[in-house]
């Protein structure tokens, strides 16, 4: 089926338009975004259940955005009532001029920026999915999640593991989002769900946390079958508790799609997010055109590079999604950015325009940032190392985009001593370095790739949004502790 559009907002639409209208008499530029999302989140431990109809994602409201002189002001409002279009338009106008006074007081010219265009543009996008989360029986869903616990205890407890809980979570949200300009009506209804298993394991001198993830453009039908992710949990938590420190040093590595996802995130995610360019705190806008990686490293980013939760028709700010080949053979060909900042660069917009909310604002934000496959098995990866580790678990990790020092922080390594695995597993890692030579470091890339969309990245400490990364085993060199 695919994802139906919301009719609050085909309803409102006609007084959105008309709100144009009105605003398009005293600025030079008028566009408005309206969201109706809705969708749940569920809880399952031994311990508690919880249930909410609240994700990062559910939302309803609208934001205006104008421009006149060289500057641009917003204002985000709930409510909307198309039977009285007028009072709204004298509600935000005073709050749209009182914004353009205090800007063009401040005299800070990057706020001054052209006009953004506004060609032509009709689209109308109702993504596929298997079920709607507004439709989901909670009731049968929390069932079989608390089933999925118990088992998880159940298997745990028959291997030996001393498990204390096994948590199940589950949310899914369906996103419907309209941006509409004098000669623009754009809108879109898409599904994406996210879900996590995980185990807390008690070993005899530390106590860890073993987690599997999915997610993907979908539905509620991907919890279906989660029960599946129980062996994998079980077999994370006895490495865990098997597992030794690492001695720190420069190894060889060979890292699994997730923590080469967390790599793309963060070495090339922020680092070249160009709205940073505009402030000058980006080492990455002195390197285009120049050689970052070895000859294998290929990354993309853009909502069309992958399916994932972060994968749409267009952004906020109703650029088209895009498509973005940020390093090519090893050379940095370039960035991602929204439309200000495009205007400001004088360079193409590449639909990573993206609000945490309706109510806040746009910033450059990441999509699916992945690594292109090579030409390599895992098992010819694994031969070629005479000592290193195998790396996976990603769990966090930050970058300086200033000076480009990056920090993954690990789940375990599994070593490898003359090209086999040894059996021995490392927990937990600190991987730290300087980004060109990691990635100039890599030397094989293998043929297969995943995309992971499980977590969300901020703007600094703030200003949550979905993302999604990943790619395929990366061989290179890095530096452990």
């Amino acid at each position: 089926m695919n994802a139906p559009f919301s009719s609050y907002l085909t309803g409102i639409a006609p007084g959105l338009k008309e709100l144009i209208g009105l605003l398009r008499k005293r600025y030079d530029y008028v566009s408005v975004l309206s969201t109706d999302s809705t969708g749940f989140s569920v809880s399952i431990s031994q311990r508690a259940k919880s249930v909410s109809r609240e994700t990062i994602a559910t939302e309803r409201g609208t934001v205006v955005r104008v421009y006149r002189n060289g500057l641009y002001a917003e204002a985000a409002f709930t409510g909307f009532d198309p039977a009285n279009v007028q009072e709204t338009c004298d509600k935000i106008t005073g709050e749209l001029d009182a914004q353009l006074r205090l800007l063009s007081a401040a005299g800070v010219k990057p706020y001054e920026t052209g006009i953004l265009p506004d060609e032509a543009r009709t689209v109308f996008a109702e993504m596929e999915t298997g079920r709607l989360p507004e439709e989901e029986d909670i009731s049968s869903l929390v069932d079989r999640l608390s089933a999925v616990s118990d088992k998880g205890m159940e298997q745990g407890q028959a291997e030996g593991l001393r498990l204390i809980d096994c948590m199940v979570r589950a949310s899914s949200t369906h996103v419907c989002k309209m941006f509409l300009t004098e000669n623009q009506d754009l809108r879109q209804s898409y599904v994406f769900s996210e879900g996590m298993c995980a185990g807390l394991v008690a070993g005899e001198e530390r106590t860890d946390f073993a987690y599997t993830s999915l997610s993907g453009r979908k539905g509620p039908e991907l919890f279906d079958n989660m029960e599946d992710r129980i062996p994998k949990i079980t077999k994370i938590a006895k490495d865990l508790v098997s597992a030794e420190r690492v001695e720190p040093g420069e190894y060889d590595v060979i890292t699994a799609p997730d923590v080469t996802g967390l790599i793309a995130h963060e070495a090339f995610g922020h680092g070249v997010e160009m709205d940073m360019f505009v402030k000058g705190r980006a080492l990455g806008a002195d390197y285009i055109g120049k050689r970052v990686g070895s000859d294998l490293v290929t990354m993309h980013e853009g909502a069309l590079c992958a399916v994932d939760v972060t994968s749409y028709a267009f952004d906020d700010e109703g650029t088209p999604a895009g498509d973005v080949t940020e390093i090519d053979k090893g050379i940095l060909r370039g960035g991602i950015c929204d439309a200000l900042s495009a205007l400001r660069l004088g360079v193409k917009p590449t639909g990573n325009g993206k609000r945490e909310k309706f109510s806040h604002k746009v910033y450059t934000r990441m999509t699916n940032t992945m690594f292109d496959s090579g030409t390599s098995t895992l098992d010819e990866m694994i031969a070629s190392i005479q000592k290193g580790y195998l790396l996976e678990g990603m769990q966090s990790g930050m970058e300086d985009p200033k000076h480009w020092g990056i920090q993954c922080i690990l789940d375990r390594g599994y070593e490898i001593i003359d090209g086999k695995l040894t059996g021995k597993v490392v927990s937990p890692l600190v991987m730290t370095g300087y980004v060109p030579d990691l990635l100039g470091s890599v030397s094989m890339v293998s043929t297969d790739r995943e995309v992971f969309g499980s977590g969300a990245c901020g703007k600094g400490h703030k200003e949550w949004v979905k993302v999604a990364d990943g790619g395929p085993y990366l061989k290179a060199k890095a530096r452990l502790g």
